[in-house]
């Protein structure tokens, strides 16, 4: 699958436009993330418990559809049907949360956002590697999560300007959520040009069984490192209640979290090509490293301006790990097993940041914030260092 006849900005053609989608469809997505806790308890009346058990539900369903989204893809020869019916499903009932009464209508509404988005997930990042070379691959993910990220950033204070103009009404952002997210599928539909190809000739392998061995022992090791590094990464949410905790203003907090998101779009692309000329392995230890820093230093806050410059920090944690982590396993595995290889990589780690929160959580109420952190910190300094050891 190399459909790299055209360019944009030195970019193909076919990751220009992925990335745009991303861009709008996080754009639809942030607008809603940070305000319908919000909505849930002040408009629905729904339990921190009820709005656990939804968040838990979503997560969950997209980490498990990552693993066989990717081998469906790899099956198929094609990315972009599934991509299409992930994206297209999430952007078109995202809206629905504008008509819901009940936190059942809403986990039903969540539910079939994040089976789009582990629909999806998984064959994007297959046909991101697919199309850039070994030498540009880090650039590729990197320009990917930037675009990606500025959508993220833009989402959350385009819904807070939404509740100050129609005073505090959650249902108008909701619905003005739909116009990215119905222009993100039909840039995909009408300009995504993607070429079939037939997995099994391209890369001489036949297609991977549904299952973890055949993709090789050093991605085994690179996944079990990456999945120890997860138990210790929990829910961001964890992060916004430290800032709480130490005095940020509530208004306050999403400005921060912008300013996060703004680091990370900066850095992200400069930290993909950085890898592609020293090695992702360097620059993924130096991410886990830097994670360990904010999570210790989470743990120590005194007040909110120490709080200011984690989140700016945090970015770089992303900038240096998120899309990394991604072309090094496309590194890792061949050609025809690359939807298999994101799919089970993607699931193993996002299941895992389902224990991590609530360990996370269960570790603050027990023994308060540091200990919180500090196991964090624990488990990015043990994957740095096995990084290292195993040389993976």
């Amino acid at each position: 699958m190399r459909s790299r006849n055209s360019q944009v900005f030195g970019i193909s053609s076919v990751i220009f436009v992925a990335g745009l989608v991303s861009l709008l469809t996080d754009f639809s997505s942030e607008m809603i993330v940070p305000i319908l806790p919000l909505f849930l308890t002040s408009v629905l009346h729904v339990s921190v418990t009820d709005i656990g058990v939804i968040e838990g539900i979503a997560e969950s369903t997209a980490s498990v559809l990552k693993l066989f989204s990717g081998w469906i893809s790899d099956h198929m020869g094609r990315r972009k049907p599934l991509m299409i019916l992930g994206y297209g499903l999430s952007n078109l009932t995202k809206p629905l949360f504008a008509l819901s009464n009940t936190w059942g209508q809403v986990l039903t509404i969540r539910f079939a956002d994040r089976f789009g988005k582990g629909v999806r997930g998984a064959p994007r990042d297959a046909l991101i590697a697919d199309v850039a070379t070994k030498e540009q691959r880090g650039k590729a993910f990197g320009f990917h999560r930037a675009l990606d990220t500025i959508g993220a950033a833009l989402g959350p204070l385009t819904a807070f300007a939404i509740l100050a103009l129609f005073h505090g009404n959650y249902r108008t952002v909701f619905w003005v959520s739909a116009i990215p997210g119905i222009l993100a599928v039909m840039l995909l539909i009408f300009f995504l040009k993607e070429t079939k190809h037939k997995a099994q000739e391209e890369s001489h392998v036949s297609l991977p069984k549904i299952g973890f061995r055949s993709l090789g022992k050093r991605f085994m090791g690179f996944t079990f490192i990456a999945t120890l590094f997860a138990l210790g990464n929990s829910s961001d949410a964890f992060l916004v209640l430290r800032a709480q905790n130490v005095g940020m203003a509530t208004s306050m907090i999403p400005l921060a979290y912008f300013t996060f998101n703004v680091t990370y779009s900066i850095f992200a692309m400069p930290a993909g090509i950085l890898s592609d000329r020293i090695g992702r392995r360097s620059v993924l230890v130096l991410g886990y490293l830097i994670f360990a820093i904010i999570y210790l230093g989470f743990g120590m806050a005194q007040n909110s301006a120490w709080i200011w410059g984690l989140f700016i920090v945090y970015g770089l944690y992303y900038a240096a790990t998120e899309g990394i982590q991604k072309a090094y396993v496309a590194d890792l595995v061949q050609q025809g097993q690359r939807g298999m290889a994101m799919g089970t990589f993607n699931a193993l780690t996002g299941l895992a940041s389902l224990p991590a929160s609530v360990i996370a959580g269960f570790l603050w109420q027990s023994l308060g914030p540091m200990a919180t952190f500090g196991v964090g910190t624990i488990c990015a300094v043990l994957a740095a260092a096995l990084m290292v050891i195993l040389r993976i």
